[in-house]
């Protein structure tokens, strides 16, 4: 089979029309990814560009080389405008049309008119600019940890490199129209051949990448607290696990920490749930800002957070445990307005063994919070094994007496 330019034109067609057909429909299984709507309906103007492209002498020149040029380059701008969408940025409407109504003021300008290569300069230079603009948007949002982004970033950097590059490269190149001709004919047929398999592969990476985030976002939703947007109770407890096995080969001292929020109940009840939930958000930013990034913090109940702070001395971990009450109670004085005066109670426990046991010290720690709760709350209290002794003996309680059996049925 002889693929000439004429044939890849073709194939190119109905390729850019079926993968506009399959983004759209993979956008109407998920219509919450708008961006996939936005790279189909690309994919379906590239085509009609080309058609047009393809009617070039049987059709007036405005309509196969600057109306289809105009197509061209809006295809390309709302890839862009996809990218910005897909991170959450506002569509730009005027830059949508910038790259045609560009094309269409340069194309008339009377010293261009035949300036073929000058022209052909211009329209590489538009579409390097917006496939660039693409790989920008997507490197802006790379915090996302999304691994098809990458492939995404390369793909669309090189493709623009190489549009920008082949007028002059084209140029450099002995071509004539008798000897080299058939030379020349095989270096378009490379350059056709290389826009169809980018066309075909970023269009599936595209559709990758937002497979990627659908799958990303549901891991989230079941590890994630949605109020306070850090780990929930399952979350915890099993980064918690993983910690305690990397321990075992590098022992480093380590704190647990457990966190009640006082009077929660009362809170609610006095200034509303709207009012409790940004008590939480507040405490949370606040325990956030305290911590190290490497340590691990997580909401395990109702108003009840847990702490991990890892390769720290129990010193240290009191301190911080320390400037975490002492923030809340300062900036909970007031939330959204009302004089909430919040505050909250922390046990600590420290470990400084081979063997980091989670349940054990967040045991520990559930003691020493207690006794923070039963010496007048907006405490810190230092889990110790006297304060475990006791807390038994308080649950056992002496035998009751005559008097107190009583006491009690009165």
């Amino acid at each position: 089979m002889n693929l000439d330019v004429n044939t890849l034109f073709l194939v190119t067609i109905y390729v850019e029309a079926i993968l506009g057909l399959l983004l759209l429909f993979a956008w109407a299984q998920n219509m919450a990814i708008r961006a996939v709507a936005w790279w189909g309906f690309a994919h379906l103007i590239r085509a009609a560009s080309i058609v047009l492209f393809g009617m070039y002498g049987s059709a007036p020149d405005f309509i196969t080389i600057d109306l289809a040029n105009s197509l061209l380059f809006t295809a390309f701008a709302i890839t862009w405008t996809g990218a910005r969408v897909f991170d959450g940025r506002p569509v730009e409407p005027v830059y949508l049309v910038t790259g045609a109504v560009l094309w269409l003021l340069v194309s008339r300008l009377p010293a261009l008119t035949d300036a073929i290569e000058a022209r052909s300069l211009i329209a590489s230079g538009i579409i390097t600019t917006y496939t660039w603009l693409t790989a920008w948007e997507f490197w802006r949002g790379r915090k996302e940890q999304l691994v098809s982004r990458w492939p995404a970033i390369f793909m669309l950097f090189a493709h623009g490199a190489l549009f920008l590059l082949r007028t002059p490269m084209v140029a450099m190149l002995p071509f004539s129209m008798t000897a080299d001709k058939m030379f020349g004919s095989v270096w378009l047929t490379v350059l056709s051949f290389e826009a169809l398999l980018f066309t075909i592969s970023i269009a599936f990476i595209l559709l990758a990448m937002a497979k990627e985030r659908t799958e990303l976002r549901h891991r989230t939703a079941a590890m994630v607290d949605p109020l306070t947007g850090i780990a929930n109770r399952r979350a915890f407890l099993h980064d918690a696990a993983e910690m305690a096995k990397r321990h075992i080969a590098n022992p480093r001292p380590a704190a647990v920490m457990l966190v009640d929020l006082d009077h929660f109940k009362t809170i609610n009840d006095r200034f509303g749930h709207a009012i409790g939930d940004r008590v939480l958000e507040v405490f949370t930013a606040t325990a956030t800002k305290t911590i190290r990034p490497s340590d691990l913090i997580g909401r395990i109940g109702g108003e009840e957070f847990a702490a991990v702070l890892y390769d720290i001395k129990s010193v240290e971990a009191v301190a911080v445990a320390e400037r975490m009450r002492e923030t809340f109670a300062h900036v909970a004085q007031s939330v959204d307005g009302r004089p909430v005066n919040a505050t909250v109670s922390i046990g600590v426990v420290h470990c400084d063994g081979d063997v980091l046991d989670i349940a054990e010290l967040l045991s520990q720690a559930d003691h020493a919070l207690y006794f923070a709760k039963e010496n007048g709350r907006n405490r810190v209290e230092v889990a110790s094994l006297e304060m475990m002794l006791k807390r038994n003996d308080d649950a056992m309680g002496p035998l009751a007496g005559p008097d107190q059996i009583q006491a009690s049925a009165a």
